[in-house]
């Protein structure tokens, strides 16, 4: 169940394969009815991709690909601030993971990279963590197999599997949810095809348990525009998010929406001064959302 490996570019291209725009040689050679592979520039193929698919609501994503890219990417981490600013939607993160999804960073290179930036292994800590909690998802998708679309746990919640909806509703799929801070995730999601992972955690509480959606649902929806859309760390952690994965669900109120967004969403929610579904404490929150796993 892992995924096919990715050449790199500093793979030397074998002879006869024709080269992509970031000059990755693919492995398999042309036949009639396959997309183009060869554009003069970025702008031809955001062109190309705009007329074979008119249907698409966004153009290519800012997150550059190629291995120079990621090689940059990783000369910018800076670990000791990334552990301490991580949860902040503008904190010191890597943005390292679409380039370790498709192979071309291995985990083993940021590894490393952070540690040669490091004077004391302690400031580098978290950053080693996050490395650690992907490998150990992938070796669990390894041992699960397609088991990870299926709950590993009963949910916490108190409400039972027939008790959400099977099926994304047409104003989450829309980005028209009224919430200026849903709606201004799934616009990024769709536009950047990226998120910071607080918003991920966010917009998938949102959706499983003030919405009570499957999370697999919301598991598929990401894996559709999500870069760096890796099934096991998508599927497990929306699994924890719903309480299939954790010993509780995974909530979270305004305060810490606003704290670690800066309030950017809420100064300009129509819902801001009455309305906000996130506006309580979490106790009050456990109790409306979860009456029976309360009592």
């Amino acid at each position: 169940m892992q995924p096919p490996p990715v050449a790199t570019a500093n793979q030397a291209m074998p002879s006869g394969k024709m080269a992509s725009l970031t000059g990755v040689p693919l492995a398999w050679k042309p036949a009639p009815g396959d997309l183009p592979r060869q554009f003069a520039s970025r702008e031809a193929l955001d062109d190309a991709l705009a007329s074979l698919f008119p249907e698409a609501d966004a153009g290519l994503s800012p997150v550059r690909g190629g291995r120079a890219a990621a090689e940059a990417q990783l000369a910018r981490i800076q670990p000791a601030r990334y552990g301490k600013s991580r949860n902040f939607l503008d904190g010191a993160i890597t943005r390292l993971s679409p380039y370790i999804r498709h192979g071309v960073l291995t985990l083993a290179e940021v590894r490393d990279a952070v540690f040669v930036r490091t004077r004391e292994r302690a400031s580098s800590e978290k950053l080693i963590n996050e490395l650690g909690w992907r490998d150990y998802w992938q070796r669990l998708w390894r041992q699960l197999g397609d088991g990870i679309w299926a709950d590993c746990e009963p949910l916490k919640t108190g409400h039972g599997p027939e008790r959400y909806a099977a099926a994304l509703p047409a104003d989450l799929g829309a980005g028209r949810t009224g919430l200026a801070c849903m709606d201004g995730f799934i616009a990024e999601l769709y536009a950047t095809g990226w998120l910071h992972n607080h918003a991920r955690l966010w917009l998938a509480a949102y959706l499983v348990h003030w919405r009570r959606i499957r999370w697999q649902v919301g598991a598929a929806w990401f894996l559709r525009h999500l870069l760096d859309g890796d099934p096991a760390s998508n599927n497990l952690s929306w699994q924890w998010v719903a309480s299939s994965f954790s010993h509780k669900p995974y909530i979270f109120n305004r305060a810490n929406l606003e704290r670690y967004s800066g309030g950017r969403y809420c100064a300009s929610c129509a819902l801001a001064a009455a309305g906000c579904p996130f506006e309580a404490s979490y106790e009050e929150l456990q109790a409306r959302l979860f009456p029976a796993a309360s009592v």
